[in-house]
């Protein structure tokens, strides 16, 4: 069986030096840039398990993050969710999808920071409305322009975003494209 020329060349695990392996890798970016769906990816590739920081939120209060939005306003939301980051660094190394927003918090961007190797997924607006489309779950695009929020959230926090050990381009290819430039970024990121 002859492979597909125009698929990625995969990058074994291998070639990942243990001491980043030994380590939680967490996935930033603004929400559609493809976190959970490669951040899931990833971990299978590197053999390292994976977690959703908004699934675990949800299990932690027993209810969606809508709800939690809705029910006791974002400074709750953000709260919970830097317990809950925390708890997971502390913990096995794995493959940590965040939330669009985790990586404003002061304390959770350093949490990250000290304690795993944090890579930004960037990907432009055309890119993002397009994902974030699909999905109608996101409490801050609740009655508003998809483009014109995401736009407004890249001018603050795509700085931010920046100061994220690797950045990855998440384009519109398919996620496996993005999961490669990521095993090429840890096979070459020196700490």
């Amino acid at each position: 069986m002859s492979r597909n020329p125009k698929s990625p060349t995969p990058l074994s695990a291998k070639a990942i030096p243990a001491s980043i392996r030994a380590r939680p890798i967490v996935l930033v970016g603004l929400m559609g840039s493809g976190k959970s769906t490669i951040g899931r990816r990833l971990a299978q590739r590197l053999g390292m398990p994976f977690a959703d920081a908004d699934d675990e939120i949800e299990r932690a209060a027993g209810m969606t993050i809508a709800d939690i939005f809705a029910r006791f306003g974002e400074a709750h939301f953000r709260d919970g969710e830097r317990r809950v980051i925390a708890r997971l660094l502390s913990g096995k190394p794995l493959v940590l999808a965040t939330g669009g927003g985790a990586f404003m918090n002061d304390e959770t961007r350093g949490l990250i920071q000290r304690n795993a190797l944090s890579i930004w997924l960037d990907a432009d607006i055309a890119t993002l409305v397009e994902r974030v489309a699909r999905r109608s779950h996101r409490p801050l695009l609740k009655g508003r322009d998809a483009g014109e929020v995401l736009r407004e959230l890249a001018a603050v926090r795509n700085p931010v975003y920046a100061e994220a050990h690797l950045r990855v381009s998440s384009a519109s290819s398919p996620h496996e494209y993005t999961v490669r430039d990521i095993m090429e970024a840890l096979g070459t990121w020196k700490a």
